[in-house]
């Protein structure tokens, strides 16, 4: 069952450490340092999503929030795709998909125009979910665009 929660939600947030703990591992730094706060997940102007299991334990989540063209990239009408993220016992079930589809079609009905997403070249499996999910590179943005590792990518909602 995937639910809309806020950001600063318990379950939200105990996913968030474990995604942190793992661009520690994957990346050998403190995180993402991309600075997020609850009211950029609120509608309508992005959401946060959690799918839990069938013991209503939370195991996958994401949100998107919305942003307008600025000095960082954006374009006017962009859903950024933030904090998508499978507890490592779940992936290959197809959640994260479920999940980015939920995403696309929540911004697609706010108004939003093209969905953007950044990750790094440590990060294979989700490189390899959003370009089968139709999304294509475009230009760099947000805080690590200057960095060689990170891939930016886009799809029209």
């Amino acid at each position: 069952m995937i639910r809309r929660v806020p950001f600063d939600h318990p379950d939200a947030v105990k996913l968030n450490d474990q995604v942190q703990a793992e661009y520690h591992v994957r990346y050998g730094d403190g995180g993402d340092a991309t600075e997020l706060a609850p009211t950029d997940f609120e509608h309508p102007n992005g959401v946060y999503l959690i799918a839990y299991d069938e013991r209503d334990s939370p195991v996958a989540t994401g949100g998107w929030r919305a942003q307008e063209a600025n000095g960082e990239g954006h374009l006017d009408g962009d859903a950024e795709l933030k904090r998508m993220y499978v507890i490592e016992e779940m992936r290959g079930r197809g959640l994260a998909r479920r999940l980015l589809s939920a995403l696309e079609d929540d911004a697609r009905a706010a108004g939003r125009l093209r969905m953007v997403l950044e990750t790094g070249t440590k990060q294979p499996e989700a490189i390899a979910l959003y370009t089968s999910s139709g999304y294509e590179p475009c230009v760099k943005f947000g805080y690590y665009r200057h960095y060689e590792d990170s891939r930016c990518y886009a799809k029209a909602l």
